[in-house]
């Protein structure tokens, strides 16, 4: 590969452009803007809407209605008193309500009112303000003509009453019944933490089966033995034979652990409770070893069941080797742990599982016998347990006609059952993205490149940078091809994809679990052949390399001091124990080797590289007119494939490296 040329090392794609469109970094929806307002907040709103609706909704309704009252002076009341126009009429203390006897306007044509802008309305009924002194003129009027008088008292708003006299009262009420509610749940949440944060997944919710899990005949073999023990514990009891009681999965990430656990428990139909390791641990001390207390209980509790902690090394990891070996909260939950395991009765039927990837840095006590005793290794799938994944991960999803599930499985040797899982979902979005109704070829082959080489980036737009990723991806793929035992080329591409300004890609013809020597010289020469074409085909070196020397580097370093494959050292292992991957024990430990043995693996080391890098300068010098055509092929095509790389190489080529391609026209 041919990393971007800057003087900072590449960023890892996770913490760069992690933000979504929507804004709040994920790609869930947006937050409510009253998402976090308090409930006792909308008590208050609606309280103060249901006063407002009290007072002034009369109002509003008497304001909309075809006869409302109008409002007049006292003069003009008088005078239509006088004449005899008014019916009835309410006194209250400074006011008056009342019926004119036929409908009248006011202001009256005429009025100097009118001129002022005042608007003219006609009702037939009527609001004044009285005198605020007696006026006897009045009351005679009203007698003489014989106008209706009502006299009323105001009665006092009970409502309005009621709340200036209790409102303050039940406000700071309702204050402190919430302060105290509040101070409950923060206390409740203090004294939670002891309590497992365990997930039950309980015998009616959906089941995960042995039938979901593909690709581990191995693991799964071996674990029926634990789902008759669940099903039938007499059988076993009877004979006097007790089951394992913790039983551990070992695999690299995505190999499928944790979804074989869940299968035990839905094949065994019991209680099934599930945690990470971190979880024990919290800032307070106890509380771990509380949480242990706590799941134990629960799941001897429901049993049988089924106890699963994923990532066990988090807490269970060899104890005494922090700095200065002082005990840690860690440390008194591994404990704890410990003694719950022995603590299990012969027929308890209660499984403790857990998941790792790094068994090497475990406490030894967590796996003696009558605690972790059964060590099932999940391990990559190989050709036919990638087809079996691939055939579940496919399951429910329409395919084209041209999909072989076959040749897919051929092809992504060193797949996990999630990177399988995760190539299946990019090829269905990839056809989602083209609007097809079916997953076709094309659309693998699509997820394939992304997931193995990177998400395409813009054509390199400077030429003289481009010819040179094309020298430098030439010389990988030329090496490749005219070096037997050396990995077959998949496809040389110029065109940046992830961090890479250009790309060889190469697929071996089959599993590989075990590196004969020859095949890691092949392998690093193939490194060294981006520097090697730039030195022979350019005027000046580059520092596009970077990454492939420290490749180099470190493999040679592993043949020479951990591999044994140098004659100059013998067999002989030099390398650091990587069992104890702890700053305490690694302070406190020198190292096993003497300064000659030190100066004497470096000088070793650097022969071997300094051999391979002439023997690859050698090659291509000697297959420069070779070079110089495929260089020109990437630069005219950006992206060469397998057939076109060997046809270049010619009768040198290693055609032994042609197995079956499905990818022959994959991004050309």
């Amino acid at each position: 590969m041919f990393p971007p040329n800057n003087s900072t090392p590449p960023q890892p794609p996770g913490d760069q452009n992690n933000k979504q469109p929507n804004g709040n970094g994920g790609g869930l929806p947006p937050k409510s803007p009253f998402s976090g307002v308090p409930r006792w907040s909308w008590l208050i709103l609606l309280g103060v809407l249901l006063l407002w609706s009290v007072f002034r909704v009369p109002d509003m309704v008497n304001s909309f209605s075809q006869d409302a009252p109008i409002d007049v002076p006292y003069s003009f009341f008088y005078s239509q008193v006088a004449t005899g126009n008014v019916g009835e009429v309410v006194l209250q203390e400074q006011s008056a309500t009342g019926a004119f006897r036929s409908a009248t306007t006011f202001p009256p044509d005429g009025s100097e009112l009118l001129q002022q802008g005042v608007q003219q309305q006609t009702s037939t009924t009527f609001t004044t303000t009285l005198l605020p002194v007696d006026d006897p003129a009045l009351t005679t009027a009203l007698r003489e003509n014989n106008v209706t008088v009502t006299a009323q008292t105001i009665e006092p708003n009970q409502l309005l009453i009621f709340l200036l006299n209790w409102g303050p009262l039940l406000l700071i009420f309702g204050l402190i019944i919430w302060q105290t509610r509040r101070a409950q749940r923060q206390m409740g949440g203090v004294f939670g933490f002891g309590r497992t944060q365990a997930r039950e997944y309980n015998t009616e919710r959906p089941q995960i089966k042995f039938a979901d899990v593909a690709g581990q005949q191995t693991a799964k073999s071996e674990l029926a033995e634990i789902v008759d023990f669940l099903k039938e514990p007499e059988k076993y009891i009877a004979l006097g034979a007790r089951i394992p009681r913790g039983v551990l999965l070992i695999g690299p990430p995505g190999t499928g652990k944790t979804l074989l656990a869940r299968a035990v428990a839905g094949e065994a139909n019991v209680a099934f409770f599930s945690i990470s390791a971190s979880e024990f641990v919290e800032m307070f001390v106890g509380v771990g070893a509380s949480r242990v207390r706590d799941l134990f209980a629960k799941a001897k509790a429901a049993a049988p069941s089924i106890v699963f902690i994923d990532e066990i090394d988090a807490v269970g990891r060899q104890r005494g080797a922090g700095l200065g070996g002082g005990n840690d909260e860690r440390e008194q939950t591994l404990n704890q742990m410990l003694s719950e395991m022995d603590g299990f009765d012969q027929n308890e039927s209660v499984i403790v599982m857990a998941a790792t990837n790094r068994p090497d840095v475990l406490d030894p006590a967590l796996l003696r016998p009558g605690r972790f005793d059964r060590q099932v290794t999940v391990a990559l799938p190989d050709r036919s347990g990638r087809e079996d994944t691939l055939k579940v991960h496919t399951r429910g999803k329409p395919l084209g006609d041209d999909v072989s599930l076959v040749e897919l499985s051929k092809a992504t040797i060193g797949f996990s059952g999630a990177d399988l899982a995760n190539l299946a979902n990019e090829a269905a979005l990839t056809a989602a993205r083209h609007n097809r109704k079916r997953i076709v070829m094309n659309d693998f082959l699509d997820a394939f490149d992304r997931i193995v080489l990177g998400n395409q980036s813009p054509p390199l737009s400077n030429l003289q940078e481009r010819r040179v990723v094309a020298y430098h991806e030439a010389g990988h793929a030329m090496v490749a091809a005219l070096t037997p035992h050396a990995d077959p080329v998949l496809k040389v591409t110029i065109v940046p994809r992830g961090q890479a300004l250009g790309v060889t890609a190469m697929l071996p013809n089959d599993d590989r679990r075990n590196y004969p020597r020859n095949y890691l010289l092949a392998q690093m020469m193939v490194m060294l052949g981006g520097r090697a074409s730039e030195e022979v085909m350019l005027d000046d070196i580059t520092t596009g390399a970077s990454d492939d020397l420290r490749r180099v580097t470190g493999m040679a370093r592993r043949m020479v001091s951990q591999f044994g494959m140098s004659d100059a050292i013998g067999p002989l292992n030099f390398g650091e124990d990587e069992r104890q991957p702890f700053l305490g024990y690694s302070l406190s430990q020198s190292r096993s080797y003497s300064e000659e043995t030190a100066a004497q693996i470096d000088n070793e080391v650097r022969r071997i590289v300094d051999d391979l890098y002439e023997r690859t300068k050698t090659l291509l010098s000697q297959n420069r007119d070779k070079l110089e055509a495929l260089t020109q092929e990437l630069l005219t095509n950006e992206v060469v494939t397998r057939t076109k790389v060997m046809e270049i190489a010619g009768e040198a080529a290693n055609q032994s490296q042609l197995p079956a391609d499905i990818f022959e026209n994959a991004g050309a």
